[in-house]
């Protein structure tokens, strides 16, 4: 398994999200033993996040994900939800420290390794489902609605696969609840059970194909191979140009690459590049760094340089909604240079294409306006807050008052 760190820089340049509207309500002043007897006598899951506080993915889903409303709204329905410091420092006050106990019990019995890791525990108090790392919104609340059926859940899923490890079903679910559990161990066994049974010529079968690419997490697995040498094949066969290339070279930057990724001293971008080019001189790792550099100098705030990465990436590749979305929002809250606002304006404007709902119109609005483009941003506001939820709806309705005085709405 990889270290903690390289888990941590790998993840964090994952899809990233604004916090605009109300997410995950986290239950605190309970002990271990009275959030179990709570989740009994309501039936409900128990969703537990085990964080450290040095941690930058951990962070990022307590500042970007968690405070989404399409992250709390099915996790506040099915679950009581609490959070885990499993680390210690000077600072932590008596309730982080009345869990200390808890905490390395947690950890000694799931054998803690990676952080952030989430478990889900069934009303009853029995570990059924485990994810490891963080995620983008749309993925991370389909791993956690994972953790409320059987044949989905991590835990459940190992007892059956244990069991009968030739199973072909068990052993398909296992492979993508392994992998997402951060277990390589069982991830390599459902594998090898995969493609001992299938053969090549099953996995390379379109309702299979999926299969490889959900195996392929490491350089030296027989999926990482077998994608390598069938690219073209398994393009057409998903009808998705380049998702093999793309695949083959997120493997090898998340192994060899992400731990190397210093914040504070920018990476030799043509170097490393070179380095990888070198050893898969068959893998274009162009968009995929990119997109790294994109994410790099969101994060030491260099706007003018992160504008600059992504317009070139979006010259030949796409980036998500959620993504573009969240680069606009960052440099409407940061930047007040006239390039970097019209770029996040044309990415907003991309987002809304592809996804109109209120917190991406909210986002373009709020850029026409700090361009100084009044009247059109309120017509967009009006928008925002005709397609809110009724939570959200005051808080856009705020944004749409300060516009109207001609009040700055942005923090920077």
């Amino acid at each position: 398994m990889r270290s903690i760190i390289a888990l941590c820089l790998a993840i964090l340049f994952g899809n990233l999200a604004h916090c605009q509207t109300k997410g995950v309500k986290f239950v605190e002043g309970l002990s271990w033993k009275q959030v179990k007897e709570r989740a009994k006598a309501e039936n409900k899951f128990i969703f537990v996040e085990l964080f450290a506080t040095w941690c930058g993915p951990c962070q990022y889903m307590s500042n970007e994900v968690f405070p989404l409303e399409q992250v709390g709204q099915p996790i506040n329905q099915n679950f009581i939800s609490i959070r885990v410091q499993m680390d210690s420092t000077e600072a932590d006050n008596a309730a982080v420290k009345s869990w200390y106990a808890d905490a390395r019990a947690i950890s000694n019995e799931y054998n803690i390794q990676s952080f952030p890791t989430f478990l889900i525990f069934n009303p009853n108090g029995e570990a059924v489902h485990r994810i490891v790392g963080a995620s983008d919104a749309p993925e991370f609340v389909n791993h956690v609605s994972d953790g409320l059926y059987p044949e989905t859940q991590y835990y459940t899923l190992l007892k059956k696969f244990e069991k009968r490890p030739q199973d072909i079903y068990t052993a398909k679910q296992m492979l993508k609840a392994a992998n997402i559990a951060y277990d390589e161990s069982t991830a390599r066994k459902a594998e090898n059970t995969l493609a001992n049974s299938l053969g090549t010529d099953e996995l390379f079968k379109k309702e299979n194909v999926h299969i490889l690419l959900a195996a392929a997490k490491f350089t030296n697995s027989k999926a990482f191979n077998l994608i390598r040498n069938n690219k073209e094949k398994i393009d057409i066969l998903l009808e998705s140009p380049g998702i093999a290339n793309r695949t083959l070279a997120n493997v090898v930057v998340n192994e060899l690459f992400l731990i190397k990724i210093d914040a504070k001293h920018e990476p030799n971008w043509d170097s490393y590049q070179s380095e990888l080019s070198a050893k898969y001189p068959d893998i274009d790792f162009v968009p995929m760094f990119k997109k790294i550099k994109a994410h790099y100098y969101l994060q030491v705030k260099n706007y003018v340089a992160m504008k600059n990465t992504i317009n070139d990436y979006l010259s030949s590749e796409d980036f998500t909604a959620h993504q573009l979305n969240t680069f606009a929002w960052t440099i409407f809250n940061n930047s007040s240079d006239p390039e970097c606002i019209d770029a996040a304006i044309s990415w907003s404007k991309k987002s809304i294409i592809e996804d109109p709902s209120s917190a991406f119109l909210d986002t373009y609005a709020n850029l026409l306006y700090k361009k100084g483009e009044k009247d059109k941003a309120i017509k967009w506001q009006n928008k925002a807050i005709e397609m809110a939820s009724d939570d959200d709806r005051p808080i856009y309705q705020e944004t749409l008052d300060k516009m109207t005085k001609g009040i700055k709405t942005w923090e920077n």
